[in-house]
Order: C-alpha cells, then sequence, then structure tokens
C-alpha cells in the first residue's frame, strides 16, 4: 500500500518569536503580544511568559497576575504576514503541494519529492535550519501519512520538536492518546464523548461507528476514522485562484454594551466592512451568521439562510439585525461578529430598477472612496458617532491569497 507523506509545520508562538528577533531586548524575556485598541487580550506570549501560566485569551489583568514583569508588545500585523510569506516560499522550494493552514501553520504534500530531496526527515531538518537561519526563529515540526496525523505530531514536542510517526505505529500512537489532542474535537465534543465513555483515540476507533452516526450524524463517521488515524483530505495549495468560502470580521469592544442601539451600531459596521470584502473579493452569500460573546466570555453563533444572494452592506445589516432578535441580550456584550457564507463567485448584472441602479452607484463610489483614504472615511449616518479605532480581524485571516487581510 502506497502511503502519503505529510509533514505539518507549526511555527513556535509566532508573533512573540517574530518580536523578539526584531527587537534584541525582548529575548529570553516575558512577552505578550496584544492589540491596540483599549479592550485588548493577549493573542500570543512568549515561552518565557507561558512559563508563569500565561496563555493565549487572557485578559492582561489576568496576564499581569499570573506574571507582573510581563512586557507588552503591540502586534505587528504585517511584519508577521512578510515573515510568514517568506516561510512559505521555503515550503515551496521542496513541494508545489503546501496548504497554507493559518499564518503560522503550513501542511506540505512531500509524497513526489523524497526521490528528490531525499527522507522526509531530512527535508525537515533543512526546512527548520532555513527558517532558523534566515528569520531567526523556530518551529515544529510533525510528518505522518495525512494532515490529521501530522499535525498531532507537530504538537508533541514544543519547541523547535520533530516528530515522526510512521504508519506502521499510528495504532500504537493513538491508542492512549486523548481524544482531545485530535484537531477537529473541540471541548464541547470531548464532553459528549466522555458521556459515551470514550476517552482515548483507541476508543473512539473501536465505538461502533452507527452509535456515532446517530449522535454526531455526518460528523461521526468522522470522528469514527478520525479514532483510527484515517483522513484521506488532501493538501490543497493555497493561491489567489482558492475560492474564499466565508467573509467575516469579528470585534473586541471598546468596552461592554447592553444598549440595542450601541450592539446595532457595531453590526452595521461590521456588515460594512464583511459587505466590502465580499464586493472586493467578487462573491456574493445568502448565509448570515451573528456572533455574540458576553461578558462571561460565553459565545454563541447564530445562522440563517435567505433566498437570495448579496453582498451588499445594508442587506447583510438587516439580514443580522433579523437574527440579533433572536438572541437573548440579558448581559453585556464584549464581542461582536458578522460572517457571510454560502458563497458563490458574483457575475455582473446591470438591473433595470433605477431604485436598485442608483443604491449600486452608491456604494460603488463608498467603496472607491473608502480605498482611497482609508476604512470609513465614507460611512453610512448611524455609525458614524460610534468610537473610532476599534480593533478589527478577520477569522479567516490567512497571508496568501484571498484571505489576505490587513489588520487595521
Amino acid at each position: 500500500m502506497n502511503h502519503r507523506t505529510i509533514l505539518h509545520c507549526d511555527m513556535n508562538a509566532f508573533f512573540a518569536a517574530v518580536e523578539q528577533q526584531s527587537n534584541p531586548s525582548l529575548r529570553g524575556r516575558p512577552i505578550g503580544i496584544i492589540g491596540s485598541g483599549a479592550r485588548t487580550i493577549i493573542t500570543t506570549c512568549s515561552y518565557e511568559a507561558r512559563a508563569f501560566g500565561v496563555k493565549t485569551g487572557m485578559t492582561i489583568y489576568e496576564a499581569k497576575q499570573r506574571c507582573p514583569q510581563i512586557e507588552l508588545v503591540v502586534g505587528n500585523n504585517r511584519k508577521y504576514t512578510a515573515t510568514s510569506t517568506g516561510i512559505n516560499q521555503i515550503f515551496r522550494d521542496y513541494t508545489p503541494l503546501v496548504e497554507v493552514f493559518s499564518i503560522d501553520e503550513s501542511f506540505l504534500d512531500l509524497s513526489g519529492s523524497l526521490k528528490i530531496f531525499g527522507s522526509a526527515t531530512r527535508i525537515a531538518m533543512q526546512i527548520k535550519a532555513r527558517i532558523k537561519h534566515r528569520f531567526g526563529i523556530t518551529c515544529s515540526v510533525g510528518i505522518a501519512p495525512n494532515k490529521l496525523l501530522a499535525k498531532l505530531a507537530s504538537e508533541m514536542k514544543k519547541p523547535d520538536g520533530l516528530t515522526i510517526i510512521p504508519p506502521d505505529k499510528v495504532d500504537a500512537t493513538l491508542e492512549d492518546m486523548p481524544v482531545g489532542e485530535l484537531c477537529g474535537i473541540g471541548k464541547r465534543t470531548k464532553q459528549h464523548l466522555l458521556t459515551l465513555g470514550i476517552r482515548t483515540c483507541g476508543e473512539l476507533g473501536r465505538f461502533p461507528r452507527q452509535v456515532l452516526k446517530k449522535r454526531f450524524g455526518i460528523n461521526g463517521e468522522k470522528m469514527s476514522n478520525m479514532g483510527r488515524g484515517i483522513d484521506l483530505s488532501p493538501v490543497v495549495p493555497t493561491s489567489e485562484k482558492d475560492e474564499v468560502k466565508s467573509v467575516g470580521h469579528s470585534m473586541t469592544l471598546p468596552h461592554d454594551i447592553t444598549a440595542r442601539e450601541d450592539i446595532c451600531r457595531y453590526l452595521l459596521r461590521l456588515s460594512e466592512m464583511v459587505g466590502r470584502r465580499a464586493r472586493r473579493y467578487g462573491v456574493t452569500g445568502r448565509t448570515f451568521t451573528l456572533t455574540v460573546r458576553d461578558n462571561d466570555f460565553e459565545t454563541r453563533s447564530v445562522s440563517e439562510t435567505g433566498l437570495s444572494y448579496t453582498n451588499r452592506s445594508d442587506e447583510i445589516y438587516r439580514a443580522i439585525l433579523t437574527i440579533l432578535e433572536r438572541f437573548p441580550l440579558d448581559k453585556p456584550i464584549r464581542l461582536l461578529g458578522v460572517r457571510l457564507s454560502g458563497l458563490r463567485h458574483q457575475v455582473r448584472q446591470y438591473t433595470l430598477f433605477p431604485d436598485d441602479h442608483r443604491k449600486e452607484m452608491v456604494t460603488e463610489a463608498m467603496d472607491d472612496v473608502n480605498d482611497r483614504y482609508g476604512n470609513f472615511s465614507v460611512s453610512f449616518g448611524s455609525v458614524l458617532d460610534s468610537e473610532r479605532g476599534a480593533r478589527v480581524i478577520s477569522p479567516a485571516w490567512r497571508p496568501d491569497g484571498i484571505r489576505y487581510v490587513n489588520v487595521e
């Protein structure tokens, strides 16, 4: 049987490592990367900070409680994007099959490269050395017969690790591995599996497939395969030709809000940003998702699919307001998110109706002005009095292709 050889490369504390490399005074010190807004969290932190218990997602207050001497650094996303792009250029020296999984993670299919460059271990060592030499940072690498196991392997030895799971060691590796270690099984799914008596991957792989399918639907069959280390998904090269699957933005608010008019104001701003990006990509969608996180960090997302496709900001906003009616706004809100999905590429058709044509012309004019002079130079009247400078990041931010986003 022919096995694939998949390499997963995960940069170690990427944002923090880039900052420490570019500023020697930060090296060897506990640092935390934060946003530039008044309300921000720890995006990532150095291993020196992690030794004190600082974790991604902590508030600044929590981080300083754990590590009073932590130094906070405002993130520079353009710097990280440039570094990530350079790293992926190194990957493409070894194979054209490079899938950018996130800004600091990539999958490489080395199956067709081994005869040229030698063993996967040799390729991995070369990649690690080149990244270290050029960028001064480290990565952890996993090598396995598929993407699921390669990602699992890269998590086993951090930082600066290299782990190989050969085909004949898959069963032994998974037998006592906690199910929560598998990519795709989150905390909630893990709890559901525990109610079935499933704690390890070995137990998951042996559990009756039909019971899993009945409990989890189509995902039950996928989880059964995951428990046995089966993953047939290919490494899909990331390029400008890749179709975007969703367009979304989320915003951590400068302060908790409760008033509906304030909530609507931020949702209008998010809808405008989503619509603008969708128009830039030439896509329309009809599935709208609203995400709300309250001050207890409970996060809820609700989606609704309409009958017609759109990328107009005002129509996205109206759809999001309809979803908002289904949220019990009984707690202060700290984060809002808007996403457009169910996309298709737009074929430009000029409308015969004067009102619709006028709206299209206004939308295009607003986009032109904002592209030239910056976001929200021209906006809807109802967002003009909202606090400028709220920091927004796309949840699907990636450095290559259509997923590239400049974060403000």
